[in-house]
């Protein structure tokens, strides 16, 4: 991005790192009001910030990941069907892209009405926040089990750190400190300034954050119903690249799931490594399925088997909410705290629990027999 139109008064700007974000931002516009299908947008990547139809303008912030990459395109394109105008910016493309891209931004964020974000840890996106005028309103919608920490550490009145990470230290993060604090002031309600969270997980927003469920409705209008077979799926996660769980106890628990309830295929989150995939077709048995688009999406465009399997993540709460009606069970299988590393956060065993524990839509499973490895 080079250079930055100025959005009409009146218009929101949103900010997107993942396909899940830009698919919840979806979400939140269609159960808001913003949308007005003009048909199919061309791809860009300039700065000009043109008027959206539907009032709802989308930065897609890129990551270097090329598996998110790709279904953040084919999702930017349902954005574009959907009516709004979306900006993919090349925000790591280089030493000099952030500034290139904050530089764009600055005028649009200064006009803003209200500012809608999916990542509030993103420091790329506090920073951001800090040249919004102090007036706009904020929403945040969901970006998965890290809107349930966010939503804690508001209401605490804590540091934004994500629940899998033991805290920044260094040089940086001292740097990075007074922006970090600004950003949590913009986060928080001001005067006449409304914060809302847009979410399907179980959230307690403190006082004055207006919380709105998300229930897929869009999702649900624009996919399915799906065909479902009579099968099992399992659902991978990054619980491994994130140092979060030993690769060796996660691979004996999707041997004994798979065994135990005739799992056939294995849904990949975007981020697991090719090397522990190869592992899991192999030791496994199972086929791997690289998704091209969020989970909620592929499940409800089908097939799908009637059994989903998966351990503690988002899809134990997002599932179940897009599949209604459909006959689906979405099973969660507890992790044991033996299964986890040396690097995981102290707090990394108790929130686990707590993202199965409040899955009201999915059944809860033990962790099985890779627990008695220990």
């Amino acid at each position: 991005m080079t250079a930055a139109a100025t959005p009409p008064d009146g218009d929101v700007l949103a900010f997107v790192e993942s396909p899940v974000q830009l698919l919840n931002m979806l979400e939140w516009a269609h159960r808001s009001g913003h949308g007005d299908p003009a048909g199919p947008g061309e791809e860009r990547e300039s700065a000009s910030l043109r008027p959206s139809p539907s009032g709802l303008t989308v930065v897609v912030l890129a990551p270097h990941d090329p598996m998110t990459r790709g279904q953040l395109r084919r999702m930017a394109q349902l954005a574009r069907d959907e009516g709004h105008h979306v900006e993919w910016a090349q925000a790591r493309g280089g030493a000099l892209a952030p500034l290139r891209t904050i530089a764009a931004l600055a005028g649009p964020l200064r006009r803003a009405r209200r500012l809608a974000i999916g990542d509030p840890f993103s420091r790329y996106v506090q920073l951001l926040l800090t040249l919004a005028r102090p007036t706009a309103e904020l929403t945040v919608v969901d970006d998965g089990t890290a809107t349930m920490e966010f939503v804690g550490q508001l209401a605490r009145g804590e540091r934004f750190v994500r629940w899998h990470r033991k805290g920044a230290r260094g040089p940086r993060a001292l740097l990075f400190a007074p922006v970090a604090a600004m950003a949590r002031r913009r986060l928080r309600p001001g005067e006449g300034r409304e914060v809302e969270v847009f979410s399907a997980m179980p959230v307690e927003a403190p006082a004055r954050v207006r919380t709105t469920a998300n229930e897929f409705a869009w999702t649900r209008a624009r996919f399915g119903p799906p065909k479902v077979a009579a099968g099992t799926d399992m659902v991978g996660t990054s619980l491994v690249e994130t140092g979060v769980v030993d690769e060796e106890r996660y691979l004996e628990a999707v041997r004994s799931l798979a065994r135990s309830h005739g799992a056939t295929r294995y849904f990949a989150h975007r981020r697991e490594s090719t090397a522990k995939l190869h592992r899991v077709a192999t030791e496994a048995g199972l086929e791997v399925v690289r998704p091209d688009l969020p989970l909620e999406l592929v499940a409800r465009r089908g097939p799908i088997g009637r059994t989903i399997l998966s351990f503690p993540s988002t899809v134990v709460h997002t599932l179940p909410l897009a599949l209604t009606g459909t006959g689906v069970r979405v099973a969660v299988c507890d992790v044991d705290p033996a299964w986890l590393t040396s690097r995981a956060s102290p707090r990394a065993s108790g929130f686990l629990a707590a993202v199965t524990g409040t899955a009201s839509g999915a059944q809860r499973l033990p962790p099985g027999p890779a627990a008695a490895a220990s």
